[in-house]
């Protein structure tokens, strides 16, 4: 449940993400639409529309240089051609164009590919010949001289310079899937782009899932023919056997593979991470097993396939991979200038904190103190500096700081300046020597400068300021619960407030380890859902932030949970609203909570074990059901149920156990087409409900996915719906 909630997309501060891409942080997976210059002061990115790829100078916003105009980008006889992504060969001297693309599971990763030349002023399709959008992840090969791509679940080489092709595995179908992944490792693990080039352009090393044995899950499509058909999808669910995956090098010439011998059952460990040492005769590979709480890392040797142990850990919870550390982006490796070393983020001393860890395996502790390191944002390698995002004294906000890379530094500098408190994020370029600084607040829209570094000064863009003049501030508060757990929270009071009447609540929930909710960041306290001004219209905007969610406040806060999904998150939920209830502007007769995804679990459960606190709850594409969504989500946080006693709490968790509690009105919005939470989940719970007889409404979206976003309409109807249900069940306005 990690990559299609509707909200997330909205509120979060990854949605920088969709704009901006850290060099540092290796390339985007599913093509690129920032790229830094060599220098590190220039940057590319897409004309508006797709219609050219512009260079722009971090020194001077004004400056601006069309590298690929409108002609370039026409082949002869065609229209031209629309830039969706790019990326150069490592001389510029080429551009690789990717357009005409197609959404794979959550992004478009399939398309066509189009190379021009700087020199020759030519322009020609990669792959020609073959059906129409049907490349993935193609890549120049360091020198420039080929480029690489996946074609029907194969990996193919083509010479730019004579325009052959060569085959390089012949063995990919629809289940074993060659240099790309199948939907479970795409969805909780970030995987997309599944080869990579050797630094000698002479060999590709390549990820091979085996997914042969898990079994499909059949959605209807029910819409788009007289007759209803079925839509298979490799879905591994809690309890099931994960694919199998191995890592194989191709060389080129040869088109031989040789598999890595990593060791353990290739069934029941996982491979998130694998990427070239900063030489070609070695391939870094991170591995995990099956319920996620050992990580080990190993060097591969290419040539023959043996794998040397350098850094094993063992956890009592899980152990978080490096999408969740490092921005969202799991490909890529961090190494240092040595080649010798690199950075790793652990929690294993309580805290995630940064080390520098060497190919033989010594570790130095970089980020020392009591709080977490939020993302990785890049390097001053000439200074001896890393900088990274955290906020050590508010676990809402984020700030840009910096330590020594040789673990000399007591405590972080912090870079950020006072007096612009929110939610701080950096692009920094590869010298670290600027940077892009994207600043907002909850009720300051999002601004972007650029700044020199390490001492902040503005470059160009727009000045950045607070919103002097903003209305209806969202407040900021701690809560503890009878637990003496203290949560953070935030509110939007009405427009009009009377602190002599009493006010209904809206609760907006999460409370998993995907996502937080209580964010210091513009847009993240508006109910995206809403039709109008809740304010305006008289309610109290709320969320409430407990452990188990990924909020910066050290390993047992977000671990918590372990196990415990369902269970201890619900219960400081509902324990942090019996707190809010004794507030005398407080309406305890009209309190209504709402979430999406995971949101919406949380809202069914809340509803359902904690009756008495809540009238009113609006659930949207939930997971009912914990036994019934995939393995690598569920297993992670749950563990593996293997045997019924395992199984137990998955059931003590699921919203389905306690449905036969509900009393309030319960409005529950499910997409028959979602392929991450399956419609199983909607008919699980209905069934429960009508046993009981307990009386709700029901809206479903035929053949919408996850995001119920697809069709003319959509969104204005579940909006509409959303604001009639809410206004009928909790009436807006002081009383």
């Amino acid at each position: 449940m990690v990559t299609t909630r509707y909200f997330k997309t909205l509120c979060s501060t990854l949605v920088l993400a969709l704009f901006f891409i850290s060099p540092f942080q290796g390339h985007a997976q599913f093509g690129g639409n920032f790229t830094w210059a060599k220098d590190g002061y220039q940057y590319y990115v897409p004309a508006q529309g797709g219609s050219a790829i512009v260079e722009y100078d971090m020194r001077d916003s004004a400056k601006k240089t069309i590298v690929l105009n409108r002609e370039m980008l026409t082949p002869a006889g065609k229209r031209p051609l629309t830039v969706q992504s790019f990326s150069f060969s490592d001389d510029l001297s080429k551009v690789l164009v990717f357009t005409n693309t197609k959404r794979v599971w959550r992004f478009n990763t399939i398309g066509d590919y189009w190379v021009y030349d700087f020199h020759t002023k030519k322009l020609w399709q990669v792959g020609a010949g073959g059906p129409e959008s049907s490349l993935m992840f193609a890549k120049f090969s360091p020198n420039g001289a080929k480029v690489a791509y996946v074609r029907g679940h194969n990996l193919f080489v083509e010479d730019l310079a004579t325009g052959a092709v060569t085959q390089l595995t012949t063995d990919g179908e629809k289940k074993l899937i060659n240099g790309t992944f199948d939907w479970v490792y795409e969805e909780e693990f970030g995987c997309r782009d599944g080869f990579r080039w050797s630094p000698d352009s002479k060999s590709i090393a390549y990820w091979q899932v085996d997914a042969r044995k898990i079994r499909n899950y059949l959605m209807l499509n029910t819409t788009d023919s007289i007759y209803p058909y079925t839509v298979p999808v490799e879905y591994p669910v809690a309890g099931q056997d994960p694919s199998s995956c191995r890592i194989g090098v191709v060389n080129i010439s040869t088109a031989k593979t040789t598999w890595m011998n990593v060791p353990g059952d290739k069934v029941q460990h996982y491979i998130p991470r694998m990427e070239w040492a900063l030489n070609s005769d070695n391939v870094m590979v991170e591995q995990l097993n099956r319920a996620q709480t050992e990580s080990r890392i190993f060097a591969c040797n290419a040539s023959d396939g043996s794998a040397r142990l350098i850094r094993e850990e063992i956890s009592d919870t899980w152990i978080d991979g490096k999408a969740r550390w490092n921005g969202g982006d799991p490909v890529g490796w961090d190494w240092l200038k040595d080649g010798k070393s690199f950075l790793w983020v652990t929690e294993k001393d309580g805290w995630r904190h940064l080390y520098r860890i060497t190919t033989e395996g010594k570790e130095t502790l970089v980020t020392r103190g009591n709080y977490d390191i939020i993302t990785l944002d890049g390097m001053d390698a000439a200074a001896g500096f890393v900088y990274f995002t955290a906020s050590p004294d508010n676990a809402t906000q984020a700030y840009l700081y910096r330590v020594k890379l040789d673990g000399s530094s007591s405590k972080p500098e912090r870079i950020t300046p006072d007096g612009f408190p929110g939610t701080h994020n950096y692009t920094i370029t590869a010298n670290g020597k600027m940077a892009i600084h994207y600043f907002s607040n909850s009720y300051t829209p999002f601004q972007k400068e650029v700044v020199s570094l390490p001492d902040h000064k503005h470059v160009s863009g727009t000045h950045i300021a607070l919103n002097k003049n903003a209305v209806n501030k969202p407040e900021f508060f701690k809560i503890k619960t009878v637990d003496n757990i203290e949560m953070d929270g935030f509110m939007v009071k009405p427009t009009h407030f009377d602190s002599t009447k009493k006010y209904p609540v809206v609760f907006f929930v999460y409370a998993e380890p995907a996502h937080a909710t209580v964010l210091d960041i513009y847009g993240a306290a508006k109910d995206f859902l809403y039709l109008g001004n809740m304010a305006d219209d008289g309610y109290i905007y709320m969320a409430i932030e407990g452990r188990g969610t990924p909020a910066p406040k050290g390993a047992a806060w977000l671990h918590a949970i372990y196990k415990n999904i369902g269970k201890i998150n619900i219960r400081d939920q509902a324990m942090g609203c019996r707190e809010i209830l004794k507030w005398p502007f407080v309406d305890s007769t009209r309190i209504a909570v709402f979430g999406w995804s995971g949101g919406g679990s949380t809202t069914l459960n809340l509803m359902f074990q904690y009756p008495e606190l809540y009238q009113t709850g609006i659930a949207v594409s939930a997971e009912g059901w914990q036994l019934s969504y995939d393995n690598v989500y569920q297993e992670r946080y749950m563990g593996v149920p293997i045997d019924s006693a395992s199984r137990v709490p998955f059931i003590e968790g699921s919203p389905v156990t306690y449905a036969k509690n509900l009393r309030g009105n319960l409005l529950y919005m499910h997409g028959t087409g979602d392929d991450n939470v399956h419609y199983v989940n909607a008919e699980l719970l209905i069934n429960e409900l009508i046993k009981y007889n307990r009386q709700f409404q029901l809206m479903l979206y035929p053949n919408r996915s996850h995001g119920i976003y697809e069709g003319e309409g959509t969104t204005t109807f579940l909006q509409t719906l959303y604001t009639r249900y809410l206004k009928q069940y909790c009436p807006p306005g002081g009383r």
